[in-house]
């Protein structure tokens, strides 16, 4: 008898954590299903732009859901086909409800990437130009603390501020900040962590804090210094997805 008992109570206790596994698991596909939905029914779009009411919201441009804190919409201008990841911060003006005028204070060019948890601060005229890329946590600000009052706490001492503008084409890595005043030429990289204030040139490459030029395109000798690896290769064109993908299939195999 004690051993049919422990028997019975074995196969108890294993139907009894089948049926709570098999519970986690339904539990656990109804809560991504959900979140899914969320996200897709959150998302902001021309279409779909929820209670946000930009300048303008350029067609195919996404903010995706949740987003960061939005205000000043007004004067932002989003381009067409922008990407922009969760929890990014978009602001005109210091705080909401302010009249910033006739003029755009925040614009985003064409096909703008903001990456997961970038801020771009605009108290004062802040300019992205087409095809620029951001990498997550990219910190963006016309505005500066000032402490020029020794006696004054510096949080409540006023503000500097100083337009920036950021040409086409460039890539900021993750953790890059640009600082009031900064002006990046067309094609500028800007590393991860990068500290950037002040003017910098079309094709250079900066990095550090405060950024400095690192590398630079001479038309006559190309970058310089030169680059350590090749340069990726192109692929073919007429070249369909579809092809890419056997291929790839057959190199792992």
């Amino acid at each position: 008898m004690p051993t049919n008992r422990n028997t019975f109570s074995s196969a108890a206790s294993s139907a009894l954590r089948r049926a709570a596994s098999w519970r986690r698991r339904a539990l656990t596909r109804a809560v991504h299903r959900a979140w899914t939905w969320a996200q897709d029914a959150g998302a902001v779009t021309a279409e779909h732009p929820g209670r946000l009411r930009f300048r303008r919201l350029g067609a195919g441009t996404r903010l995706a859901f949740p987003q960061g804190t939005v205000f000043g919409e007004a004067w932002i201008e989003l381009g067409d086909h922008c990407i922009v990841g969760e929890q990014v911060t978009l602001t005109a003006g210091m705080m909401p409800g302010l009249d910033l005028g006739p003029d755009p204070i925040l614009t985003l060019g064409d096909g703008v990437v903001l990456g997961r948890g970038s801020h771009v601060i605009a108290d004062t005229r802040v300019t992205i130009g087409s095809d620029t890329y951001c990498g997550p946590y990219v910190y963006i600000t016309s505005t500066n603390h000032s402490y020029d009052d020794p006696r004054q706490p510096v949080g409540k001492q006023w503000p500097r501020t100083e337009p920036v503008e950021i040409g086409p084409g460039c890539w900021l890595g993750t953790g890059a900040v640009v600082l009031p005043g900064a002006r990046l030429g067309r094609n500028v990289v800007v590393a991860a962590g990068a500290v950037v204030r002040g003017e910098v040139p079309d094709c250079s490459v900066v990095a550090g804090a405060p950024a400095r030029i690192v590398r630079r395109w001479d038309p006559a000798a190309g970058w310089q210094p030169p680059l350590r690896t090749p340069a990726p290769v192109p692929i073919p064109e007429g070249v369909t997805p579809e092809q890419l993908l056997a291929l790839a299939e057959l190199e792992e195999n």
